[in-house]
């Protein structure tokens, strides 16, 4: 969490009314030194808060999760960004799912497809909730499938003992890797039907989404490349012109579930976050890019 001074108060406020025992409810929170307040407006809103509450600071994303993973006391581990907001009873379902499917050790609701973002924002949140939808929905997931950490609930034996998250990798992919070591040890990666507001509810720019997707491609290169033994990444399914097919296919399965005609915009805004993608992923394969 880092800077996020417009969003975290809805952010905290739907932590604190959720349908969920405060009791058997702690808050361990992990601040990238934010510079706009962001901490000062949690600390407020949980002054009178009965859960215990603990923080820590941390610069790079692996080794802000692993913190989390080292200090939670609880069963479980529940990933909130600073830019979401969870329905009332989020928490209480996952931990019902996870308390009748012991074979699972990853949960997670899906983004939810009524966004209060701008244009663009709508449909990053709907390309999102479309993609998750369409790779988990058999209960099958291959290694290339990341579910990802925002809403996800972890179990956090089974975190622990796949050796938790990696510490060295301070930009993407640090879930998909953590993802991948918890399929190993025999435990299912499961998609839940439960809502969640994702982020971008500020409002999404170009340029902003041009710097996430080619900061994402950047580091997956080095990260297909630590998992150099699995096929991880099929490039023709990333190269943007795949790309704007695939925005295709999804635009018609979208207005299926939500009647919008705004989705019919998903393959330009798949071409050109993939686009970034792909020159973030070249550009690393030209630094050889490690994160060490």
């Amino acid at each position: 969490m880092k800077d996020n001074a417009s969003t975290i108060r809805e952010t905290i406020e739907s932590i604190i009314g959720q349908d969920f025992p405060k009791t058997l409810m702690e808050i361990i929170i992990v601040d990238g030194y934010s510079q706009d307040g962001t901490l000062t407006i949690i600390m407020n809103h949980l002054k009178n808060f009965e859960a215990t509450v603990k923080i820590f600071y941390a610069k790079g994303l692996g080794k802000a999760r692993q913190i989390v993973v080292d200090n939670a006391e609880g069963e479980y581990i529940l990933w909130v960004d600073g830019d979401m907001v969870l329905p009332k009873d989020y928490v209480k379902n996952l931990v019902q799912y996870m308390e009748q499917h012991f074979d699972v050790g990853i949960a997670k609701g899906t983004p939810s497809l009524n966004s209060t973002s701008n244009l663009l924002g709508t449909l990053e949140a709907c390309s999102r909730a479309i993609g998750k939808i369409t790779c988990f929905s058999l209960g099958k997931t291959s290694d290339s499938r990341v579910l990802g950490t925002s809403g996800a609930i972890y179990r956090t034996s089974v975190i622990r003992k796949t050796g938790g998250f990696d510490k060295d990798i301070k930009g993407y992919c640090e879930d998909w890797d953590a993802e991948l070591k918890v399929k190993e040890a025999g435990f299912e990666l499961r998609l839940v039907n439960l809502e969640y507001l994702d982020y971008e509810r500020c409002g999404l720019t170009w340029k902003n989404l041009w710097n996430k997707y080619w900061r994402r491609g950047f580091d997956t290169h080095y990260f297909v490349h630590k998992h150099k033994n699995k096929r991880l990444i099929r490039h023709y399914k990333m190269f943007p012109p795949s790309a704007f097919l695939a925005g295709i296919l999804h635009a018609r399965a979208l207005f299926t579930l939500t009647r919008k005609k705004i989705v019919f915009l998903l393959p330009f805004q798949y071409l050109f976050k993939m686009t970034a993608w792909y020159v973030g992923y070249i550009k690393g394969h030209l630094k050889n890019y490690q994160p060490y």
